[in-house]
C-alpha cells in the first residue's frame, strides 16, 4: 500500500503546526487508498548539515544522516506541513530537505502552509526545492490564514471549505505517489 508522510515541518515551541499535521491526519487516516504516518521534525532533532559530501552522492557517515535517509526512504509521499517564517520555510525544515537526496527522489508532495497570507510564500519556495530533490508537488493545496482559520489567533478551527481542499489535496498526492512508483522501482 502506498505510504504518505505528513511531515510536520516547524520545531518551535508553541507551534500552530501540530493542530495542522493531527487535523490532515486525522482526515487522511480515513482513506483507504494510502496509510499515512506523522513525521515530526521536532523527534528527530537534525543538526545542521554536517556531511562533508554533497547529498547527491549518497555518501553519508553519520549514524543521524544515514537514520532520517532510511526514514525517508520508506515514504512513497510527503505532505508538507510547513509554517511562513519571514516569507519563507522554517530553517528545520530547510534543513531535513537538504541532508539527503535520492531518498526524495521520484515520489510526490503535497503542501498545506499556515501563516498570515495562508503561507503561501512559504509554500512557493518549497515548490522550489521540490524541483531540485525531483519531487512531483502537486497543484492542489492548502493555505491556512491565521485570521480566518485560527480562533483568536490560536486555536485552529479551519474554515469549512478548507475539507474540501484537503480532500482534493490529499487525492491528488495520493494519486501521483502510486502513478511514480514504477520510477522508484527502476531507480532501485
Amino acid at each position: 500500500m502506498t505510504t504518505i508522510a505528513v511531515i510536520l515541518g516547524s520545531t518551535r515551541p508553541g507551534r500552530k503546526g501540530e493542530a495542522v499535521a493531527h487535523w490532515v491526519l486525522d482526515r487522511a487516516r480515513a482513506r483507504t487508498d494510502a496509510r499515512f504516518e506523522l513525521l515530526d521534525l521536532a523527534q528527530h532533532r537534525l543538526p545542521d548539515i554536517d556531511e562533508p559530501v554533497p547529498p547527491a552522492r549518497g555518501h553519508y557517515t553519520h549514524d543521524h544522516t544515514r537514520a532520517w535517509a532510511a526514514t525517508v526512504a520508506r515514504y512513497d509521499g510527503y505532505v508538507f506541513v510547513t509554517p511562513e517564517y519571514n516569507h519563507s520555510l522554517p530553517g528545520p525544515l530547510k534543513n531535513a530537505l537538504d541532508r539527503v537526496y535520492a531518498e526524495w527522489n521520484n515520489k510526490a508532495a503535497a503542501l498545506v502552509s499556515y501563516g498570515w497570507n495562508g503561507g503561501v510564500r512559504a509554500a512557493e519556495q518549497l515548490r522550489l526545492v521540490m524541483g531540485s530533490l525531483q519531487v512531483a508537488d502537486v497543484t492542489a493545496q492548502v493555505a491556512l490564514n491565521m485570521a480566518t482559520d485560527f480562533r483568536d489567533l490560536t486555536d485552529f478551527a479551519p474554515a469549512a471549505y478548507q475539507d474540501a481542499a484537503l480532500t482534493t489535496m490529499l487525492d491528488q498526492v495520493v494519486a501521483w505517489s502510486t502513478a511514480l512508483a514504477p520510477l522508484r522501482t527502476a531507480a532501485a
